[in-house]
């Protein structure tokens, strides 16, 4: 146990900044208006919020990337925007945090973007604008040469980050997976919706208990002999080598061919678990990539979520907040 702490704080505190990770899928921005509401509208039977204060933060794919860059890991993404002043506003935050960005690609649909309107601690209103078919393959094919281009220039791991968004295609993902492959560089997944054959071969999926349902024919319940069992009919028939399950309260569980483990959830007040799936698959791949063994990247990218899940709204770690948090399990354990 104390060879696995004493590794785990050397990754933490010197090792993160020596991994280079790429980030592909659906970029987008994340809109938030804060206020107090005291009184209903008299146009309408709805809550007046009087705006007291604003805030935009990368999601989606975007998210990922910036829990990588907090984190000090060299950070590239690819994806897909519009040329408008929600897509300046992604720019602007991927310059400020050092992301490498030459892999964003403009299209005419416009940039995904979600605001929410909230009043006191309770989220009132959603708004979405984005175009949410399929990418067009002339831009697929753009994104594809980027990709190949960057593992041939070297790099450490590929995520996917598939929010429904249009970006991740069959031929998208079975390309990036087919090109990772050949390559020998790990490829992580966090998936989205039912057709998951266009995630076969990838060596890490980190799906949360309600998509795991999505493609089961019956849904089962978030116990682990469960989780386990759907883990193992995942790997056999879409040929994926490793389930990393995020199941909330549960924690998680890491299943591959010769192991299991399920990793408690560290006990505490969740406040809000927006994002906090872009955290575990940003840590869990930096762990894996940085030379971690699966499971202790893991128990790593579970203490990460513990960070995520006690702010309101979208909310990346900080290499700084992984540090103390796990310094703090580690005294906690040794009692």
């Amino acid at each position: 146990m104390t060879a696995k702490k004493d590794r785990l704080k050397k990754f933490v505190t010197s090792e993160m900044s020596k991994v280079h990770i790429l980030v592909v899928g659906d970029v987008m921005l994340d809109k938030y208006y804060y206020g107090e509401v005291t009184r209903i509208s008299p146009e309408a039977p709805v809550p007046i919020t009087r705006v007291v204060n604003t805030k935009d933060t990368m999601g989606g794919a975007a998210n990922v990337a910036h829990n990588l860059a907090l984190l000090g890991c060299q950070t590239s993404i690819a994806g897909f925007v519009g040329d408008d002043y929600h897509c300046q506003t992604l720019i602007d935050k991927f310059i400020s945090r050092g992301i490498d960005y030459k892999g964003i690609i403009y299209r005419e649909e416009p940039t995904t973007t979600k605001l929410r309107v909230i009043g006191g601690h309770q989220q009132m209103l959603r708004l979405d604008f984005e175009d949410t078919e399929p990418v067009k393959p002339l831009y697929a094919n753009r994104l594809l040469n980027y990709v190949e281009q960057t593992l041939e220039n070297g790099i450490d791991a590929i995520i996917i980050s598939d929010y429904g968004k249009g970006a991740c295609t069959e031929d998208v993902c079975s390309s990036i997976i087919e090109l990772c492959n050949n390559s020998e560089v790990p490829v992580f997944v966090d998936p989205k919706g039912r057709e998951w054959e266009k995630y076969t071969n990838a060596d890490y999926i980190t799906p949360n208990v309600k998509e795991i349902n999505a493609i089961l024919e019956k849904p089962i319940k978030n116990r682990d002999e469960a989780i386990q069992q759907a883990a193992n009919y995942i790997m056999s028939k879409f040929k994926i080598k490793n389930v990393l399950a995020t199941r909330s309260e549960c924690g998680l569980s890491m299943v591959s061919p010769k192991q299991v483990t399920h990793i408690p959830t560290k006990s505490q007040e969740v406040f809000d678990v927006s994002g906090a799936g872009d955290t575990v698959i940003a840590v869990f791949a930096l762990g894996i990539a940085g030379g971690l063994p699966a499971r202790d990247a893991a128990y790593l990218a579970n203490l990460a979520a513990s960070v995520v899940v006690a702010k309101l709204g979208t909310y990346a770690v900080s290499k700084d907040e992984l540090e103390q948090v796990l310094l703090k399990q580690m005294q906690e354990e040794n009692k």
